[in-house]
């Protein structure tokens, strides 16, 4: 693929994947079309040599691996992660609120969004359902993207908030609550089950049927090419949907001889990743030692793949902003288009170490991809990534790479378009060679 077949490729994962479970379904997708057979947690596994297998965990988190045609006992396994979450809001139950003739909706700040970006968005909703059904234990599951947007939080005119230039605080309680839809005039009332019918209506089933939800806003705006030459993409959902896009890319096209390559693809990273389907479980770890159960080696045959296993976290990271240069450190200065960051912090929010970013420094090098050095500001932190959480669940060698980013975690962020395929290239030769 050239770079804009990269790019475009981007843009399609980020239309489909509205919400975690639709990211991990759309990865899903890609992988079924090249020939992957699902796996499951709850069976055993009949693994082959030549194989390529995948399996979905708690809707939201998803595996995948290939078996080298050659593999044998002391293969190394090289394993890429990234995260299908993104920050934004997300419908609390009971959300429906009627005041002074106008229907809104209760919602909640998930991960770090920048709130003000949300303001005058067109928004609609997207996530998992669970209804009921004969068996307690479980429930129907359904996946629902209401697609057309139906929701927006207005802006105050500055005539009656003559300081909004200055900066203002929003609350999460009181100023961030959505429209969608007109009601009954007059003071506080109680609210019907509109926001429940109109859900009950999307699913096509009956209100009462519905026990629970995962639901969350997301800005509705397609992804666009900018700049003279489109050398821009903005977007939403750019973090961390460039990661997910470039470990499937990778994973298809970088197959080995002998050896494992594996992805992960966690949830819950923008809140902390120490979840069932976060970095922070044991997902990844039980994945690979499943592996090597399946072709009758035990425990101790696992615990010696730590000793020359290698791990890609594949997130975004800080681009140098023209407008704030002096929030950047001021040797380490990564620009949108020159290549993917590799990310280094002697806190080790970024796990990285020489010999990791080494090998990751070679690996560009023979192939001629662009890359760029990121540290912090020694008077300030820029977040941190899921490498760190899962490397010390599996502990193995790990560099934090991904694609310079402005705007990171606004509801539309930007990149420079080359960097999707330099990514996507970086993890292709991690696995290949």
């Amino acid at each position: 693929m050239n770079r804009m077949e990269h790019a475009e490729k981007l843009l399609s994962l980020v239309e489909e994947g509205t919400s975690p479970f639709h990211v991990a379904a759309s990865v899903e997708r890609q992988l079924k079309k090249a020939g992957f057979q699902r796996l499951a947690m709850g069976q055993d596994w009949s693994l082959e040599n030549g194989g390529r297998y995948y399996l979905v965990h708690n809707g939201s988190s998803l595996a995948a691996f290939t078996i080298g045609k050659r593999f044998a006992f002391g293969d190394t396994f090289r394993i890429a992660a990234a995260h299908t979450d993104f920050p934004g809001l997300r419908v609390k139950p009971s959300p429906e609120m009627e005041k002074d003739g106008y229907r809104q909706l209760n919602v909640e700040v998930y991960g770090g969004a920048i709130l003000n970006t949300w303001l005058d968005r067109p928004l609609s909703a997207a996530g998992r359902v669970t209804l009921r059904s004969g068996d307690i234990f479980h429930p129907e599951i359904r996946y629902v993207d209401f697609e057309k947007p139906f929701l927006t939080i207005p802006n105050l005119a500055i005539h009656i908030n003559k300081e909004v230039n200055k900066g203002v605080e929003l609350n999460r309680q009181k100023e961030l609550l959505p429209v969608l839809g007109l009601g009954p005039s007059g003071e506080e009332e109680k609210a019907g089950d509109f926001f429940l019918e109109y859900l009950a209506r999307k699913l096509r089933v009956e209100k009462e049927d519905i026990l629970d939800y995962e639901l969350g806003l997301y800005n509705a705006d397609a992804g666009d090419f900018l700049g003279m030459s489109e050398e821009f993409i903005s977007s939403p959902r750019l973090d961390n949907l460039t990661s997910v896009q470039a470990v499937v890319t990778g994973l298809l096209e970088g197959e080995r001889e002998r050896g494992v390559n594996l992805a992960a693809f966690f949830d819950h990273e923008e809140i902390g990743s120490r979840t069932k389907q976060g970095a922070g479980s044991v997902f990844l770890s039980a994945v690979a030692e499943r592996i090597l159960l399946s072709y009758g080696r035990g425990r101790e045959k696992f615990l010696e793949t730590f000793a020359d296993a290698m791990l890609l976290s594949v997130d975004v990271g800080h681009a140098l902003h023209p407008n704030y240069a002096d929030k950047n450190d001021p040797t380490n200065k990564n620009v949108l288009g020159r290549g993917i960051c590799i990310k280094e912090a002697s806190t080790q929010s970024y796990a990285t170490d020489s010999e990791a970013v080494a090998i990751m420094q070679q690996i560009c090098e023979a192939e001629g991809i662009p890359y760029q050095k990121f540290a912090n500001r020694s008077d300030g932190t820029s977040g941190s990534t899921l490498g760190s959480i899962a490397s010390s669940f599996y502990p193995v060698k790990t560099v934090d790479i991904g694609v310079p980013l402005l705007a990171m975690h606004s509801s539309r962020e930007l990149m420079g378009t080359a960097d999707q395929e330099s990514l996507a290239r970086a993890v292709t030769a991690f696995y290949r060679l």
